[in-house]
């Protein structure tokens, strides 16, 4: 009570804190008149003053009041568009490394460009990260206008484009691209043989657009980027036939957490199954031999009792595609991993595709906590405030609109079953279009999309359903949803990032409907005049029928989701109106409600087709998405706890790779592995306090050779007398030098350098990719730890560290033994790389959103010495216009330099 009070009284900390910045933004609209009066080259010269302050000593917060003036009056200028005030206040709260909050249509695009510029000035690079690619396209073309005038160059990073041009787009001020891409280009970075390769720069700043989608619902899936293994179709077909003949009592199924396990019963029944089709070894299903056919067992009763044929996926042409669970859209290209995927396969008889296996792997939360200074903004984040500041240090500060909301948000109604729930809601849109209201239809998948869609051509509303397949498509749809009678079904991201502008949008009708006219000739201008006035017409129509009317088929699992779907109505003063249909059909009541509660009063108070409206109910809705929440935040959290744990670990191997390919020579290096091997060979052969009696020889003797390439006489040592380990450690140290002098005697020491360098690198990515599946293997299984009593997080960073140590000391060996046992030969014709698949999915779910690529994008890759694999690269300059020069230049998963998009050996490399 007095806190609320005390509120009244004082304020929020928000408001408090907002009010405290408006001082600096009276600064900046008084420097206003200034930037008015200079012309076009004087405003583009204040890039130059500025950051001429800057070498001079000054600090960005000293220049933002300027820095913001220039952008503001160059919007005006170039794009049409003044800065708010309230857009302002966005923009310091971004260049604070802070989350801007800004209802839809409040311009965060336009607040972006601030503290972009500002931060861009120091000449280290700002990254802009979207969604999708098509808005990082967009976004780059569109407010690329306002920083190209004023001087500065900018970047985008799409799908399949080449390393020259990828580092070319980090190379400029301001870079625009999808969390995806920057994610992948950095592990593939250090995947690559020489820094000339890497195409990115030291992170410095980034701004994360709809961060709460990009750093909360995302970051539940780790990046991974991985390679073919052994083909298993067999084994695949086999346990599937098995998992067919389950019955429903063999197995308990929690679709909360998307598992199913065994009952007692079902697993002596399922050993009989297995021993029946020969794939158990003895009697027993966990026996260790029985590993892999557990593991295949498991996903197969995935595959076959949680996921859903035309809900988790579909079948397309013979392959298996992946509905995505937030967007409904379908990730063609895209693979479940860890054998779910070709257990689904096996599961529909479509052609096995082989699994992947990990080769660098990343969190989206320790990806972007390697920049020093990270903003971000969204409509909706304050619900999660708490899990920003706790993982990402990133406070969260609402924006207050540039006008009052007229939104009017209305009370959920609850049906018996979704039957009814469905009737209501096409009843209600087809009032709403009889009156010309607009509607945007939120649903939760394209099952209920499309089950809405037949009730609505059963009303006779004409209406466009969106299947969120491709998002410019889905933009040039949802710009039009604020139209007179547009009926919009949508899935709840489906569009996001698209203005709605009630009575349509000039931009993209004119795309529509006269995309052959160039804009600036008097065509084009005199259409859009027609269009602007129909505009003008239409609009006044939509605000007496009441605005936008924003409607939900169900609620989703988070809170901020519901946010996101209401935000599209309302803006900029605009009138509206929100309401969410629920029934105790929905998965939120089914899976997470207080099911006995709902279903008493549901089903024995409520008539067929009747309604219930209470907020005593809405209350209780709102508390399962909170359990929801709660429960999503501790799969994120636990997902940085183990990858916290890899993190320190891939710190230390990448930082090692960089100072390889930085050294100008690692002879050093090379030379305490060599002695560090000899070290180990001697105390495993001779212990500490033994006789030499007791040493074993034979293992000594062995291992020399097979390490150190060399046949130690230590028979004739022994007969010395007083004879000590540490004297054959010099003796053996000795042998070892020499026989590495004489192996490298016929080559250059630049030659001797360079195979020192690959044979490191080499041996570090093949034992940290083995150490990653490793890590994968003991992640699956730590849990069990727990029926022991044991912390199972705790347990996994002891065994991880472990697994390093084992891991250095395998590299020490390997190193040794492969510079031991060189050879120079003629160098054979080059291999073509492996295509790599790049993966963001979920451990606990499968789920799926990003592109699928090849090996192409990790570099080019000209010769190699035999039998030592290492990499020398070609400047791509070198490649000349000829097609006929760039054979053994390009790789041949490396993208055609004619540009088509191919990869070269399908394009002017085939054979």
């Amino acid at each position: 009570m007095l806190g609320g009070l005390a509120k009244a009284i004082f304020g929020s900390s928000n408001d408090r804190y907002v009010k405290s910045l408006r001082g600096i933004v009276a600064k900046i609209n008084a420097l206003e008149p200034q930037m008015q009066a200079l012309d076009d080259d004087g405003l583009k010269n204040q890039t130059v003053v500025l950051k001429g302050r800057l070498a001079a000593g000054e600090t960005l917060d000293q220049i933002l009041p300027e820095a913001f003036a220039t952008v503001r009056e160059a919007a005006k200028r170039v794009l049409g568009q003044r800065h708010y005030d309230v857009q302002m206040i966005g923009g310091i709260v971004l260049h604070r490394g802070e989350i801007a909050e800004m209802r839809t249509g409040e311009g965060k695009t336009l607040v972006a460009t601030l503290a972009t510029y500002l931060n861009a000035l120091d000449g280290k690079g700002v990254h802009v990260v979207t969604v999708n690619d098509y808005l990082a396209s967009r976004d780059a073309e569109w407010m690329g206008q306002v920083y190209r005038f004023l001087g500065l160059t900018v970047g985008v990073i799409v799908p399949n484009i080449s390393d020259m041009q990828r580092r070319d787009a980090y190379a400029a001020d301001i870079t625009y691209g999808t969390n995806n891409e920057f994610g992948f280009d950095y592990l593939r970075d250090n995947m690559k043989y020489e820094r000339a390769m890497m195409v990115q720069r030291p992170f410095a700043y980034a701004i994360v657009d709809e961060v709460d989608s990009i750093l909360i619902d995302e970051a539940r899936t780790p990046l991974i980027i991985s390679g073919p293994t052994d083909d298993k179709s067999e084994l695949y077909l086999a346990v599937d036939a098995v998992v067919k003949q389950v019955q429903p009592d063999d197995y308990e199924l929690d679709e909360k957490q998307k598992s199913v396990t065994l009952t007692e019963d079902g697993t002596e029944r399922m050993e009989r199954l297995l021993e029946t089709a020969g794939l158990l070894e003895g009697a027993n299903l966990y026996d260790f031999e029985n590993t892999q056919v557990v593991h295949h067992l498991n996903q197969a009763m995935r595959a076959n009792i949680v996921f859903k044929r035309d809900i988790d996926y579909i079948v397309k042409d013979g392959k298996v595609i992946i509905i995505d669970e937030f967007t409904g859209r379908m990730m063609d290209g895209r693979r479940w991993s860890d054998g779910l995927h070709q257990a689904v396969e096996a599961k529909e008889n479509v052609k096995i595709e082989p699994e992947n296996q990990t080769l660098a792997s990343i969190t989206f939360q320790n990806y972007f906590r390697m920049y020093p200074k990270l903003g971000g903004m969204t409509g909706t984040a304050a619900t999660e405030a708490g899990e920003f500041y706790q993982i990402y240090k990133m406070n969260v500060v609402t924006i207050p609109t540039n006008l009052p909301v007229q939104r009017i948000d209305q009370d959920d109604e609850f049906y018996k079953n979704i039957t009814d729930k469905f009737g209501a809601i096409a009843k209600a849109i087809r009032e709403a279009a009889d009156r010309g209201q607009p509607v945007l239809v939120g649903t939760v998948s394209i099952e209920k999309s499309e089950m809405l869609s037949e009730f609505l051509h059963r009303e006779g509303v004409a209406h466009n359903v969106l299947n969120a397949r491709y998002h410019e498509h889905e933009a040039h749809i949802v710009a039009q949803a604020g139209r007179l009678k547009a009926v919009t079904i949508a899935t709840n991201m489906a569009g996001r990032g698209t203005d709605i502008q009630l009575g349509g949008n000039l931009e993209f009708r004119m795309a529509d409907e006269h995309s052959q006219l160039v804009e600036g000739t008097p065509e084009y201008e005199a259409q859009a005049e027609k269009i602007r006035a129909e505009i003008v017409v239409e609009k006044e129509a939509v605000l007496a029928s009441g605005g936008l009317f924003v409607l939900g088929t169900e609620r989703h699992e988070s809170r901020r989701i519901d946010n996101q779907l209401r935000g599209r109505s309302g803006r900029q003063g605009d009138p509206g109106l929100s309401r969410f249909y629920l029934s105790l059909d929905d998965d939120l009541l089914r899976i997470f409600g207080p099911q006995t509660m709902f279903a008493k009063m549901m089903n024995k108070n409520l008539a067929d087709g009747e309604a219930i409206i209470s907020p005593w109910i809405s209350k209780a809705i709102e508390t399962a998405q909170k359990k929801v929440e709660a429960r999503n935040y501790d799969i994120r959290k636990q997902v940085v706890e183990y990858d916290d744990v890899m993190n320190d670990q891939r710190k230390v191997v990448y930082e090692q790779r960089a100072d390889i390919m930085d050294a100008e020579t690692v002879d050093d290096v090379v030379a305490d592995m060599r002695s560090e091997t000899v070290n180990a060979i001697v105390a495993d052969a001779c212990p500490p306090n033994s006789y030499p009696e007791q040493w074993d020889v034979a293992g000594l003797k062995e291992r020399a050779a097979m390490l150190l390439a060399v046949e130690p006489p230590v028979d004739d040592w022994l007969k010395e007398e007083a004879v000590e380990p540490e004297m054959i450690e010099e003796r053996l140290q000795a042998l070892s030098s020499a026989r590495i002098a004489e192996r490298f005697e016929p080559v250059t020491p630049e030659s001797r350098r360079s195979v020192e360098k690959s044979i490191l690198l080499q041996s570090l990515d093949h034992h940290w990719k083995e150490h990653l599946a490793t890590l994968d293997a003991l992640r699956a299984v730590i849990h069990l730890r727990a029926y022991a009593q044991k912390t199972p997080i705790n347990e996994y960073k002891q065994e991880a560290f472990a697994l390093f140590e084992r891991m250095l000391v395998a590299i020490r060996e390997d190193v040794t033994r492969m510079l031991s046992h060189v050879q120079f030969n003629a160098p054979p014709e080059l291999p073509p790389m492996p295509d790599f698949v790049t993966s963001h999915l979920d451990p606990l779910t499968g789920e799926d959103d990003t592109h699928d690529f090849d090996g192409g994008s990790l570099g080019l890759v000209t010769t190699r010495l035999a039998p030592l694999q290492m990499p020398v690269t070609s400047a791509a300059d070198d490649f000349g216009s000829d097609p006929a020069e760039w054979e053994g230049k390009v790789s041949r998963n490396a993208p055609c330099p004619c540009g088509s998009g191919q990869k070269y050996k399908h394009c002017h490399g085939a054979l």
